[in-house]
């Protein structure tokens, strides 16, 4: 039975989280199939999956390992959560005035809104608290005109209007539940903490961040933010070790 917070990460996805978690984006072979191992995936499994990566342009691979593509970079840059601003309790608004786009444009469109965590009203109608510190959409310009407004029925009602508050709450904490507990049974578990850091920070990335006003008791963004930040900082550590086990083997003895 799948475990519904630590899903199944294929090594392709294994190996973009690790690197997208990494700062430069740029590992070893060494580096990749000591840490793939680690995370439960098999050194054969793993080289597999970077030939064909670098294949199809997910990697660029030379003297100093394999590199995230600019592809792939730029999505390291999007993931990234833009900062926030006092909110005055005003919303920014836009309505799609551009006809006869195709369905590919109005998907393109729906992911990018997503990925700046606006949310659809109704069909071409976006919105969200203005309390993001970034311009709007070069995309959503060329096809809207944007406002920003004060819904007469309230923040309140709109926002849970808009997301379903407590089910990404518990979801949440549900995944901090068992990261704590995955930490209670040592390096034995350690797959199990990956894949479940890899489904959190995908959760992460749909948190609608919203003003401190809007949000239900007991929020728990900022503590998986805090886990991340932790795993990462763990994760360079271990490569630091991968590295200088790597030196010592080369070495002449």
């Amino acid at each position: 039975m799948t475990d519904p917070l630590a899903p199944p990460v294929p090594a392709r996805s294994a190996i973009l989280s690790l690197l997208l978690g990494a700062h430069p984006p740029t590992l070893t072979v060494r580096e990749i199939v000591g840490a793939m191992r680690l995370f439960g995936i098999a050194e054969s499994t793993t080289r597999v999956a970077l030939t064909r990566m670098v294949a199809g342009g997910d990697l660029i691979r030379d003297d100093a390992g394999h590199t995230l593509s600019e592809r792939l970079v730029q999505r390291q840059r999007d993931v990234e959560p833009p900062e926030r601003r006092p909110w005055t309790g005003l919303w920014e608004m836009a309505v799609v005035t551009t006809t006869g786009r195709d369905a590919a444009d109005r998907v393109a469109l729906r992911s990018e809104m997503a990925r700046q965590r606006v949310a659809q009203l109704r069909e071409g109608v976006w919105t969200r608290p203005a309390n993001l510190d970034r311009p709007f959409s070069a995309r959503l310009l060329e096809v809207s005109t944007c406002f920003e407004a004060r819904p007469l029925s309230g923040s309140a009602e709109l926002t849970h209007r808009l997301w379903d508050l407590d089910a990404w709450s518990r979801r949440g904490h549900a995944f901090l539940d068992a990261l704590d507990d995955v930490a209670d049974r040592g390096a034995a578990d350690e797959p199990r903490r990956f894949r479940i850091m890899v489904a959190a920070v995908h959760h992460l990335q749909t948190d609608p961040l919203l003003p401190d006003e809007l949000l239900p008791e007991g929020w728990p963004a900022e503590a998986l933010t805090t886990v991340y930040a932790e795993y990462r900082a763990w994760l360079a550590t271990m490569r630091e070790n991968l590295r200088e086990d790597q030196v010592a083997d080369t070495e002449p003895r």
